[in-house]
């Protein structure tokens, strides 16, 4: 079967352009034209990628990006006119792959599909079924869950797959590119303060927990798990 796309954009131009391109790339593409008509098709259609505009009708961007990582880890790309930082730190920090400003070429565009695409598919073959345990916490990546003290916790992807990596590697100190390749998997444009996000909220989840280990800042550097001695 085809890879299937799902754009959600109100701009019926974009949408036709979109479904055109891809298409002819050999993926299967649906389209949406607003927030609540876009959950809907991904529910019924499951489609193997995301195109998702911030400016929605009925529900924006952000809500719908919210209710799909609620029911699924499928690879979302943010599409939208707007290029604020703190708007690629949104989008990241609420689960979605990637963020592509318009006007977008449509070649870059599609690179960004293939890579996240290759992302996803290698993420899922991975064998990452280990469950990783320190004092009062669990971190599954297969099951995309954390245990604090035995009980499930809610947690984004993004933030799971970040404490997943500095605990699997813990002592080791990773700047915050390094990061952002790790986890995210794409340069980001040369910013890095979504890592800083990610940092801050895991801490404010994992304040108190042990004292047997620390999400620690090492200044002029970036961060690591370490376990104290």
């Amino acid at each position: 079967m085809a890879t299937g796309i799902l754009v959600i954009d109100d701009d019926l131009n974009i949408c036709e352009m979109l479904r055109i391109y891809f298409e002819n790339e050999g993926y299967e593409v649906k389209t949406a034209n607003d927030g609540v008509e876009g959950i809907s098709f991904f529910k019924l259609y499951e489609p193997d990628l995301v195109l998702l505009d911030i400016m929605l009708p009925k529900k924006d961007g952000w809500q719908v990006c919210r209710e799909i990582r609620e029911i699924s880890s499928k690879p979302v790309i943010m599409i939208t006119a707007k290029g604020d930082v703190f708007d690629k730190v949104l989008g990241l920090e609420l689960g979605a792959d990637d963020f592509v400003v318009k006007p977008f070429d449509m070649k870059e565009l599609s690179a960004r599909v293939k890579a996240v695409l290759r992302r996803y598919s290698a993420r899922d073959n991975k064998n990452d079924d280990e469950v990783l345990k320190f004092d009062n916490i669990e971190v599954s990546l297969q099951k995309y869950e954390l245990k604090i003290k035995g009980k499930s916790v809610d947690i984004p992807p993004k933030e799971l797959e970040l404490l997943y990596f500095l605990a699997s590697n813990y002592n080791r100190v990773f700047t915050r590119d390094q990061l952002l390749d790790k986890v995210w998997g794409f340069d980001y444009l040369g910013d890095s303060r979504t890592v800083d996000v990610h940092i801050k909220r895991l801490r404010e989840k994992l304040e108190g927990v042990s004292d047997k280990w620390i999400l620690k800042t090492v200044w002029g550097v970036g961060y690591k798990f370490e376990i104290l001695q």
